[in-house]
Order: C-alpha cells, then sequence, then structure tokens
C-alpha cells in the first residue's frame, strides 16, 4: 500500500463518483483509476465501494478505512512539511491540529486570524483524534490544536471554545426515532455504541468524549455498558444501521451521518463536551501567544459567520 492509494481513494470516497475523481482531482484515467482502487482493496482484503449506476458509495469497511486514510495521509503531510521548514526556514513556521469533523468549521477562521498577523507565514495542517493530537502537542509536532480537554496531559494548557451538545444517535427506522427527545433510561436494554476506552488512549487514560458519556450515564443513574466499543466515529456510523444499536455522540458527528442514521436530543440533563485550544505549556512561540489573543474573536466568527 502506498500514499497514493490512499489519496486516491479519498478522492474517490469525496467526490462519489470515480470519472469526477479522476477527472477534476487526480487528473488520469478512469480506467487507472479503478485498477487502483481495486489494487487497495486487494490489499486491505475488503470492498471499499459500491458501484452503481450513479456512481459509488463507500461500503460500512470502506467508511472505517476513510477515517484512517485521512489520518495517515495528514500526518505524512506534517512529516513532510515539518522536514522541509527545517531545512529551509525562511518562513515563520506554525503547525495546527485540528479533530477530524471539525477541520472544515475551524480552519478557514484559524487561517484568516494567522494570515492577518503574519501574511507570510508557514502554517501546516494536521487532522487526527483528540488523543492523538493530545500526543503530537505535548511531543512539541504541532503547536496549537482545536481538541477536548484530554486527561492525563500535565503538560498541556486547554482554553474553552464551546461546549457541545451530545445527543443520541440512531438507526432512522428504529421506534425511538418516532419521538422528538429520548430518555437516557429508554437507551437501557438497547444495544449500546460507545468510542472505546482504549484504543485511542495514548496517556493511558479514557478519551475525554469516552469519559463524559459514562460520567453523564452516572449521573443519570443507569448503568449501561457498551454492546460494542469502537475507536472511530465512521465505525459507529457503520454499526448503529448494521446492528440496530444506539450511539451517543456530539453535534459535530454530523458531519458523519450517513441517510439511515438520525439524530435524537436527550431528555432532562444534556450532557456536553467541551472544544477547546489545547497547547504545550512550554510553547514560548510568539505566534501561539498572538493567537491565543484572539480566540474570543475566532468564536465569535464561527458562532456568527459572515
Amino acid at each position: 500500500m502506498e500514499l497514493r492509494h490512499l489519496r486516491y481513494f479519498v478522492a474517490v470516497a469525496e467526490s462519489g463518483s470515480l470519472k469526477l475523481a479522476a477527472e477534476d482531482k487526480l487528473h488520469t484515467t478512469q480506467p487507472s483509476l479503478s485498477r487502483q482502487i481495486r489494487d487497495l482493496e486487494h490489499e486491505v482484503g475488503a470492498a471499499l465501494f459500491l458501484r452503481n449506476s450513479r456512481g459509488v458509495e463507500l461500503t460500512p469497511a470502506g467508511r472505517v478505512f476513510l477515517d484512517h486514510a485521512r489520518v495517515m495521509l495528514s500526518q505524512a503531510e506534517t512529516a513532510v512539511q515539518s522536514v522541509r521548514q527545517i531545512a529551509n526556514p525562511t518562513k515563520p513556521y506554525f503547525a495546527l491540529g485540528f479533530m477530524i469533523g471539525h477541520d472544515t468549521t475551524w480552519i478557514p477562521r484559524a487561517l484568516h486570524i494567522l494570515r492577518e498577523e503574519l501574511p507570510n507565514m508557514h502554517v501546516v495542517i494536521s487532522t487526527q483524534n483528540s488523543p492523538q493530537l493530545a500526543a503530537a502537542l505535548s511531543d512539541g509536532r504541532i503547536d496549537l490544536a482545536f481538541l477536548r480537554r484530554e486527561d492525563g496531559s500535565p503538560d498541556l494548557e486547554f482554553n474553552l471554545l464551546i461546549e457541545e451538545v451530545i445527543e443520541a444517535y440512531l438507526p432512522k427506522n428504529h421506534p425511538l426515532a418516532a419521538q422528538a427527545a429520548i430518555a437516557v433510561e429508554q437507551i437501557v436494554g438497547e444495544t449500546f455504541l460507545s468510542i472505546s476506552g482504549s484504543a485511542l488512549s495514548v496517556s493511558g487514560k479514557s478519551p475525554a468524549l469516552r469519559l463524559a458519556i459514562d460520567r453523564f450515564m452516572q449521573q443519570s443513574g443507569v448503568n449501561i455498558r457498551p454492546s460494542h466499543e469502537v475507536d472511530n466515529l465512521g465505525a459507529i456510523m457503520s454499526l448503529i444501521p448494521s446492528t440496530g444499536g444506539i450511539a451517543l455522540l456530539p453535534a459535530y458527528a454530523k458531519t458523519f451521518l450517513p441517510d439511515s442514521v438520525v439524530t435524537r436530543p436527550l431528555r432532562g440533563i444534556k450532557p456536553t463536551i467541551d472544544l477547546s485550544l489545547g497547547y504545550r505549556a512550554a510553547n514560548t512561540s510568539p505566534i501561539l501567544k498572538r493567537f491565543l489573543s484572539r480566540a474570543d474573536e475566532l468564536v465569535g466568527k464561527v458562532l456568527q459567520p459572515a
């Protein structure tokens, strides 16, 4: 498997068409792209796309693989850009990290602020899951990240941006989908899907999202053990319709919502989880300091876009 296979796969997944991906994004021929995708499917041992008269759509395996492919491409790009910057330090350098799914909301505003501060700045962007971003901050691989307040990161500082409401995600044909809101007690006895408490762990502690869900269950006085645990939102979105299960996830997860899944608010206690700006306390970058001084402006622009 090569990086080009991942780039081709992501381009097809985002276009929903081999023809469009080949002509508009990759500038290659459709037969050549089809061969590359078949080679990738052979390598991973699973069909990643369903072909139909309208184009292609991701299989459940393809939706899971898409999350990982984006992370791998982002990490590769970050590595290349970091090396180039060290070898040719001609511009001020700043590395930004974003949670997958939050990038489309926050990247434009973040870049706007940075370009106003330093128009010739070299910005590297990495999109990963929150625990991975926390590890990258601690290691000094990125300067600032939009992530959760991850436990077990004593060297990091977190500035709250927003609180996201956690809602119920369930199959659109589930009986509870007919209700305007769902009580957490109604989930007892249902197939419950949750983010893994260990699969994404870097610090040895559960991810912030898993801790927030467990804390909400405890506060609500219910004891619901996950029927299945997965390490990414793509996998959860695939399991919801295939198992008939219910998951509790933040509002931003609607970015990954397939047609077969709907969301409903929770009755009573409204659980939330933070989205914060995280950075290493020992980072003395003047660019970081200037960016943090405009964080309130960043939130205002996102919540009230022009």
